[in-house]
C-alpha cells in the first residue's frame, strides 16, 4: 500500500503538507494542493485509518458487504463479524447487495470513498478481478464464496462435502427420487449441486430434478411446486439454503403432503422456523461464529502484513439429523 511519504515525495512537499491537504484544515496554495491531489490519485493513496484510530483512540471502520441480509446465514455472520471487530476496536458498516452486481459495485465504491480499513464481502457471481482492480488497495476478505480471478483471503465452508453428506443421508434413509433446489447467484449453489449429484451417482442414482433459482422463499416455493405437481414427484427435496427450504416447506404443506412420509425435506443452517415446525428440519450446521471470526482475523492480518500470500480457510459443516428425513 502507498505510504504518505511516497505521496509527499511525488508531490515535492512534506508529509505534513499532504496531511493538511487531505484534512482540508489549513490554507494551502492552489498549485500545491493540486500537486498533492494529483499524486494521491496517481498513487491510489488511502490514509491508514487503523493507524490513525490507534493514535486518536477512535474506532476504525470495516465494511461488510452481504448478498442478502434476510438470509439467516448472513444475519448470523454479520453478528459474528461485528462481535469480532468490536473486540479489535472497529465498528462495522453493513451493506446489502441483493445479489445485484450493480449494487455491489456501488457499495464497494462507497466503502472505498469512505476509506474503510478493510472489507469483508460475499461476492456476486459476476464479481471479477477486472471489476475490482481499483479496490485492491483496500484489504479484502471473501466470505462464503470464491472471488474468482482475485487473489485475496477467503473463508469458505466445504460445500461439496457438506452437500454430499446431506444428500447421502437421504439416500441411505431409503429416499431415491430426489429433487434439488440451488441458489443461482453464487459459487455456493454450484458447489452444493456438485456435492448433491456426486452423492447420488456414487450410489448409482441420478437426480430427479435440479433447479437453480434465486435464493428466496418465493422462488423455492415455485420450484418445489413444479416438482411436486409433476408426473413423478420427488420423495425427497434437498434445499441448498434456508430460504429455499422454507419455500419448499410451504409448497409441501399447501398440498397436504406429510413430511417425511410423503416427501422428506433437508437444508442448510439452523433457523427458528426449522426447529419449531413439526417435524423439525434436518440441516447442515455451518460454523457461523468461526467463519465470521476467521474472516475478521484474516482481514486484520492483511492490514498488518499487506504483502503476505493470500490464504484460503475451508471449514467443515455438521449434519444435524431431525424428523424431516426419518428413515423409510
Amino acid at each position: 500500500m502507498t505510504s504518505i511519504k511516497e505521496v509527499a515525495r511525488a508531490a515535492g512537499v512534506s508529509t505534513a503538507t499532504v496531511s493538511r491537504v487531505l484534512a482540508n484544515k489549513a490554507f494551502i496554495r492552489p498549485e500545491t494542493r493540486e500537486r498533492v491531489l494529483k499524486a494521491v490519485a496517481e498513487l491510489k493513496y488511502r490514509p491508514n485509518l487503523l493507524g490513525r484510530s490507534l493514535r486518536s483512540q477512535r474506532s476504525a471502520r470495516i465494511g461488510l458487504v452481504f448478498s442478502d441480509i434476510r438470509n439467516p446465514f448472513f444475519a448470523g455472520l454479520s453478528r459474528a463479524v461485528e462481535d469480532a471487530a468490536y473486540e479489535k476496536g472497529c465498528s462495522v458498516l453493513i451493506c446489502n447487495t441483493d445479489e445485484d452486481p450493480r449494487k455491489e459495485a456501488l457499495y464497494l465504491d462507497l466503502l472505498h470513498d469512505e476509506n474503510v480499513t478493510g472489507i469483508i464481502f460475499s461476492p456476486t457471481q459476476q464479481f471479477s478481478a477486472q471489476s475490482a482492480a481499483y479496490h485492491t488497495d483496500i484489504p479484502m476478505v471473501a466470505i462464503d464464496r470464491y472471488a474468482r480471478n482475485l487473489r485475496i483471503d477467503t473463508v469458505l465452508l466445504d460445500n461439496i462435502a457438506a452437500a454430499s453428506e446431506l444428500a447421502g443421508h437421504l439416500i441411505d434413509g431409503g429416499y431415491r427420487r430426489l429433487g434439488g433446489l440451488f441458489g443461482d447467484a453464487s459459487t455456493t449453489g454450484q458447489d452444493r449441486c456438485r456435492g448433491f449429484q456426486e452423492a447420488l451417482r456414487a450410489r448409482g442414482l441420478e437426480p430427479l430434478a435440479t433447479r437453480f433459482v434465486p435464493a428466496r422463499i418465493d422462488s423455492g416455493y415455485a420450484a418445489a411446486a413444479i416438482m411436486l405437481d409433476g408426473p413423478e414427484p420427488p420423495d425427497g427435496i434437498f434445499a441448498s439454503n434456508s430460504l429455499l427450504a422454507a419455500g419448499a416447506f410451504r409448497a409441501i404443506r399447501e398440498r397436504n403432503l406429510h413430511i417425511p412420509d410423503d416427501v422428506a425435506l433437508v437444508g442448510f443452517d439452523l433457523t427458528e422456523w426449522g426447529e419449531f415446525v413439526d417435524p423439525p428440519i434436518t440441516v447442515i450446521i455451518q460454523p457461523m461464529e468461526e467463519i465470521g471470526c476467521t474472516a475478521t482475523d484474516l482481514l486484520f492480518q492483511r492490514i498488518a502484513e499487506p504483502s503476505r500470500p493470500a490464504q484460503q480457510v475451508t471449514l467443515k459443516g455438521k449434519l444435524l439429523v431431525r424428523g424431516s428425513s426419518a428413515p423409510r
